[in-house]
């Protein structure tokens, strides 16, 4: 269950998974039917993490000082307009130009984990930042079977629904978030692109692997999400057809359901067991296995396998970003939630562009091995010991 003072936050996350995982099956191929190949489809997905990566500090910077809810609301209108002008885009051009809109002004899922620490005791947290898992979880369950069945009728249908469900988001937040303000000190804390500061936090060895294994997570995921569904389209047939938006949405509600087995009640008693390290081990193995065996998948059996044992991959971003926010003072932790924000963008626009590169080139396999590999390399950070 969701605890009283988390449940407004537990709504607005869950609103807004929805309207992104509405677009996720639909934006590859939608894309495609305007003309893009699959590396300017790596271009349109990297121009929004682009736009991400230079708002994603200032964002979080502005809310240690202003207060998440006011920066919230901004994230969230940004998002509904990129939709609205995605629904309408009369060519490829103008269809960058909303994604560089809703990039410019995203920062939700920081806000929202920066405004969990605001109320949480560093105990907490792991289970309290599980609660944006099990809504991320919830959200790729319906969001993307709805996405599907809907852009068997008009691909424009799932945008409108994510824009709907944006502009609902921004009425939860409005009514239903309390106002919460951090404390107005800001000793060490980094400014936009004053990357002497961010490069501090590198050289402190316990947030350093922290903040590495993060970004291996992340980049490992965008090649993930950002190749899956032209990846299956080229491997995969339904009735005699390549499969399309309603597949890859399907598939994305399974890996929804196993989600919520992992991120359910029982993450908390999993961290106070085991411990969040092992937890996040633990989700690594996950996305190698789950990599590995999509990169040789050649039907729908082995596409259902790969997606249940990448499931376990949804304990490695609560796991690790409570071991980060325990790494950091806590004047410090709005400006290190805006840093994964940026390691999140700086993945978010390689990954697809790889994704975009490989899947051009017909090398289907060697994409998802890749996404092995940096998984791989994750874990093994993961194993490594760090002295306090």
């Amino acid at each position: 269950m969701v605890s009283a003072p988390l449940l407004p936050i537990f709504l607005i996350v869950l609103i807004d998974v929805l309207g992104l995982t509405l677009m996720i099956p639909l934006l590859p191929f939608y894309a495609e039917r305007m003309g893009a190949s699959p590396s300017q489809i790596g271009w349109l997905m990297g121009i929004y993490a682009a736009c991400q990566l230079i708002s994603g500090p200032l964002l979080g910077r502005l809310s240690d000082s202003m207060g998440r809810k006011p920066l919230l609301l901004v994230s969230q209108a940004g998002t509904c307009i990129g939709f609205l002008v995605t629904a309408y885009a009369p060519n490829l051009w103008i269809l960058f130009l909303a994604r560089a809109i809703d990039g410019a002004t995203a920062g939700n899922l920081s806000l929202a984990q920066a405004y969990i620490t605001d109320i949480t005791k560093p105990e907490e947290r792991t289970k309290s930042f599980g609660v944006i898992g099990i809504a991320f979880a919830l959200g790729f369950l319906v969001g993307p079977a709805i996405s599907g069945f809907l852009a068997q009728y008009d691909y424009r249908y799932p945008i409108f629904g994510a824009a709907a469900m944006s502009a609902t988001s921004i009425v939860t937040t409005w009514m239903l978030l309390p106002s919460v303000k951090p404390g107005a000190n800001t000793r060490g804390r980094a400014a936009l692109f004053d990357f002497a500061s961010y490069a501090a936090y590198f050289r402190q060895p316990v947030l350093s692997n922290r903040l590495w294994q993060f970004f291996c997570f992340s980049f490992g995921f965008a090649l993930f999400t950002s190749g899956m569904p032209l990846f299956v389209e080229r491997r995969l047939t339904w009735n005699g057809m390549p499969f399309g938006p309603e597949q890859v949405g399907y598939t994305w509600a399974l890996a929804g359901f196993c989600g919520i087995f992992w991120q359910g009640p029982a993450l908390g008693k999993m961290a106070k067991r085991f411990g969040e390290a092992a937890l996040a081990r633990t989700g690594f193995i996950g996305y190698v296995g789950g990599y590995s065996i999509l990169a040789f998948t050649q039907s729908i059996a082995s596409l259902g396998a790969a997606t249940a044992v990448m499931s376990m991959g949804s304990l490695v971003r609560p796991a690790l970003t409570t071991l980060i926010t325990q790494a950091a003072s806590r004047d410090e932790q709005g400006v290190v939630l805006g840093l994964t924000q940026s390691l999140t963008s700086i993945s978010m626009i390689l990954g697809p562009l790889v994704s975009g590169y490989l899947i051009e080139h017909g090398q289907l396999t060697t994409w998802g091995l890749t996404a092995a590999a940096i998984s791989l390399l994750g874990l093994l950070l993961a194993l490594r010991r760090t002295q306090h």
